[in-house]
């Protein structure tokens, strides 16, 4: 359990910082830090390391409407970071598997938040801060207010509101390694190909000529350069006015000098600026002396702005579009005319037509334009790349509680909340405007500064979509004592609960015009009855037993019984044996389920360094940007013949208190859950068997295509390639790059968790002026096993697997809080230490089941294998004026601890980093100073 005192002490404003901070929250957990992810913005927790989908979060023991946007693509998860914090009570964090209690969803455990009931007087709060590098700017507003004695009156009413306000944190105002993809200087790789490759797009366009085989279409460049040995390259922006310096490539296949750039400097955030604001009310009441009732409601506003790597004019067309779409397959060209039509622009009658001053090879082939075009390699850097998203999620509850006959007890409850958010992505090139202002010219590239508003919203339009999520309950529950046994009275509940749960996830490109734009979307709409009993039995004074069980069945048409057992043991007062045993399961989520739901996943990869693609790299070594780090996108369409997922779960555990004031626990834990929704579990053997093709000789890169895509389909059903790239122009017979791969939604493979949980709770009166508490929370994942259907087994504990989980962020064995609060009279001082353990750099759900350091997924051997433990400290100090006035002063990572080296190359927007644990070492030391009274 998390205390109001405990989050105050930590120093903790928001609950998605809350319970994120819990020992038991593992891989595929989401923060705030990780921008790239589909579900950017929202926050969430997963416990056991069993995903967000696995983890049910409650407030006052009812659900929440779901983030309307699914993590990776297809797991659902309630949105931390939409839960006011103003009126929490205390947080209970349910370790163990809870499908009997509460359904599906709850395989991990259970985050249940706890509101406060009733509030009289006037409480408040405010606080500003700042990082020790002058940014990260946090604000923060709080206020409740109460009126009513609900035991002399019967009633009590309060309202209550709160604001946040963060700001942004840059890569580049952290330095070197978190500002650049360039490990060089410490004897890694460059992957910052913006520097000294002429073919990496960056906010300097560089062309080439070509030859266009239809001058209406900036599609229809050939793959081929116009001329080899070696192609020339030509900067659009003049060299002296390049922003940081110029580069020059002279080989024999390409040859020229272009703008330099180190894109990871100049745009990534550490952290996003948000804003939040929330309000809250309750009216609580007693209709007689047998029943009493509430209505509560809330509304949270969350806006998160966030900022990527400016968007490519050459980019994939996304999952389910046409190739042949596509801007860079083979690429987009500038043509030699324009037109204020924008067609038929070669042709000299028509009218207003002119030499394109964007195509520097215009005035040369005038004459003959086919062979005059200009493939261009740019990015979009005069429009934000990005995205906006603001989420509101409004709730309601109500309920009446009370007794008949003495000694019966009912309670009936409903909710309804809605979760509404609002996308807006910017950055993006609309195809058609894109064509458009090509042919016509109304686009600037060799000074993209000067082009206007008008034709920036012709090209890179703003591109908002609208998503929501519904949740209704209705929950009513009886219980009664029958009888008394030695230890007590047989207590037996039983109750009923019906939902209602709605998805609209609006796909943001439902015309596939947008090249590189996700097309996810998911729908749903389903009822769910349950029924369910519990029963407590005191067996004997030392002796406690009890047993749950919960029937689901939800009208897509599947059913579930999920069975519990649990026994306390106290042998003597200073020792209690406990343990558990549970069947769960989770639904499928409605972009699992519902075949109107599909998502395309990107996870970066670099061919270079697959173990089959020796053969790749050296077919395609005159061009380093076509064997760096790119993102390979997976396409997935729901299943309705999925099914649930399963679990069995035990625990095994002690409970020691030698004195009134101390106490220890620690928990053995044993999780399997089979039947696992995984989105193609040989993915990265398709893409391994794809490359592996790569050592044949072809007639065309079109035949390499096809003897790839073969190998594909042999790996197993539901695999096979969606989108290739178009061939390497300096090697135009070669394998060419796989862009999209198709894979199934099955079930298959079971996971295995298993770990250990220790907490310590101790309270010490030192002198009648001086009190030392102290609290710890620590867990070692001892197994994190996934069993394929090969009987091929996949280790994730100590890595940074799986991989293709929410983020990367991987499985540290160890993870844990510590405590300490020292109060001397009306000062307190607390210090919370976090501790990470140590990773290796390895995955072995990308392709290779081997997790020795010549498996790390960057190479370069053990140097760049170990992530190292990570371990930092904040200090709260906090003192009482009076009754009514308290002052503090906080120090996040007041020791300055540095987040350790990790080169990331599956997501490069967290560029050698591991946002999920070592977001405060980036950071680095924060102050916070604050006020707070109550009356």
């Amino acid at each position: 359990m998390i205390t109001a005192e405990t989050l105050k002490r930590a120093g903790v404003t928001n609950m998605a910082d809350a319970i994120r901070q819990a020992s038991a929250d593992g891989a595929g957990s989401i923060g705030i830090g990780f921008t790239s992810g589909f579900s950017a913005g929202g926050s969430a927790v997963s416990l056991r390391n069993l995903g967000v989908s696995s983890t049910l979060l409650l407030v006052d023991g009812l659900r929440s409407a779901n983030f309307p946007l699914s993590d990776d693509g297809h797991n659902s998860y309630a949105d931390l970071a939409s839960i006011p914090q103003v009126n929490v009570q205390r947080v209970e964090v349910l370790k163990d598997g809870a499908s009997s209690t509460y359904g599906a969803d709850a395989i991990g455990g259970v985050v249940n938040i706890i509101t406060r009931k009733q509030f009289t007087g006037l409480e408040g709060g405010a606080e500003s801060g700042i990082t020790q590098e002058g940014d990260g700017q946090k604000y923060r507003l709080r206020l409740l207010a109460g009126y009513g004695d609900y035991d002399s009156q019967g009633w009590n009413v309060y309202v209550g509101g709160e604001y946040e306000k963060g700001g942004k944190v840059t890569a580049n105002s952290r330095g070197f390694p978190f500002n650049t993809l360039d490990l060089s200087p410490i004897g890694g790789k460059d992957n910052n190909r913006a520097d000294d490759t002429l073919t990496q797009p960056t906010t300097n366009a560089v062309v080439t000529r070509v030859v266009q085989t239809n001058l209406n279409n900036p599609l229809a460049g050939s793959v081929a350069n116009a001329i080899n040995n070696p192609t020339t390259f030509i900067s659009l922006t003049p060299l002296a006015n390049c922003p940081y310096g110029t580069f020059t490539q002279n080989t024999a296949s390409l040859s020229g000098t272009a703008c330099a750039h180190d894109l990871t400097r100049e745009y990534v955030q550490i952290m996003p600026p948000q804003e939040r604001y929330a309000g809250v009310a309750r009216f609580s009441f007693r209709l007689s002396d047998d029943i009493e009732g509430y209505v509560a409601g809330s509304y949270s506003h969350n806006k998160v702005d966030i900022t990527l790597l400016p968007r490519g004019i050459r980019q994939n067309q996304a999952f389910g579009g046409s190739p042949s779409t596509s801007t860079t397959n083979p690429g987009i060209v500038l043509p030699v005319w324009i037109c204020p039509s924008g067609v038929n622009c070669a042709d000299p009658a028509t009218p207003g037509r002119t030499l394109n001053p964007n195509n520097p090879y215009a005035a040369a082939y005038a004459n003959d334009p086919a062979n005059g075009a200009a493939r261009i390699y740019y990015l979009f850097g005069d429009v934000k790349a990005g995205s906006v998203r603001t989420n509101e999620l409004y709730r309601i509850t109500s309920g009446l509680k009370g007794t008949f006959a003495d000694s019966w007890n009912w309670n009936l409850e409903t909710a309804y909340s809605r979760d509404d958010l609002k996308l807006v992505q910017t950055g993006f090139a609309n195809l058609n405007g894109l064509v458009q202002a090509i042919n016509t010219g109304s686009y600037n590239f060799v000074n993209p500064s000067l082009n206007s508003q008008a034709v920036r919203d012709l090209v890179l339009p703003p591109i908002t979509s609208l998503s929501n999520s519904q949740e209704f309950t209705v929950d009513a529950s009886i219980s009664h004592s029958f009888f008394t046994l030695p230890g007590g009275d047989l207590q037996v509940a039983v109750g009923g609960q019906y939902r209602k749960e709605k998805l609209t996830n609006r796909s943001a490109n439902p015309n596939l015009d947008v090249p590189g734009l996700s097309t996810a979307q998911a729908y749903g709409n389903r009822d769910v009855w349950a029924g369910y009993f519990e029963i407590d039995a005191p067996i004997l004074d030392s002796l406690e037993v009890n047993a749950s069980g919960r029937y689901d069945h939800y009208s897509e048409g599947f059913s579930h019984f999920s069975p519990k057992f649990g026994a306390k043991f106290t042998p003597i007062k200073q020792i209690s044996l406990r343990g558990t045993y549970s069947k769960g399961f989770r639904a499928p989520t409605f972009a699992e389920i519902d075949p109107r739901s599909s998502f395309s996943g990107f996870v970066g990869f670099n061919p270079s360094t697959s173990p089959d693609a020796v053969a790749f790299r050296q077919a395609h070594a005159a061009n380093a940007a076509y064997i760096a780090n790119y993102s390979l996108g997976r396409g997935y369409v729901g299943n309705p013949d999925i099914k649930p997922e399963k679990s069995r779960s035990f625990t095994l555990g002690a409970v020691f208190q030698p004195t009134r004031n101390v106490s220890v626990t620690v928990d053995y834990f044993n999780v399997k859950k089979s039947d696992l929704i995984v989105t193609g579990p040989l993915t990265g053997d398709a893409i391994r068997a794809y490359y592996s093709v790569a050592g044949g000789t072809y007639a065309s890169a079109d035949a390499a295509a096809a003897a790839g895509c073969a190998a594909v389909a042999a790996v197993g059903a539901g695999y096979s390639c969606n989108v290739i790239d178009g061939a390497d122009p300096f090697a135009l017979n070669a394998l060419p790059r796989l862009l999209v791969v198709n894979a199934p939604y099955v079930n298959a493979n079971y996971d295995v968790t298993t770990g250990l949980q220790f907490g310590a709770n101790g309270q010490f009166d030192i002198s009648d002026n001086v009190q030392f508490q102290t609290r710890l929370d620590l867990q070692a994942t001892l197994k994190f096993n996934r069993h394929l259907a090969s009987g091929a087994v996949q280790r994730f504990a100590g890595t940074v697997g799986p991989a293709d989980l929410s983020s990367g962020g991987g499985t540290p064995k160890w993870r844990g809080n510590w405590q300490n609060t020292l109060t001397v009279g009306k000062v307190s001082l607390t210090a919370t230490t976090y501790y990470v353990g140590s990773m290796k750099g390895v995955a072995t759900d990308q392709g290779n089941l081997d997790t020795s350091c010549a498996a790390t997924l960057y190479g370069g051997g053990p140097a760049f294998c170990k992530i190292k433990t990570f371990v930092y400290a904040d200090l709260n100090a906090t003192v009482e004026v009076n009754e009514n006035f308290s002052f503090f002063g906080f120090i996040g990572n007041f020791t300055n601890a540095g987040a350790p080296l990790y080169a990331n190359t599956l997501y490069t927007t967290q560029p050698n980093y591991l946002a999920s644990w070592h977001l405060p070492g980036l950071i680095g030391r924060t102050y916070r100073v604050g006020a707070n009274f109550k009356f």
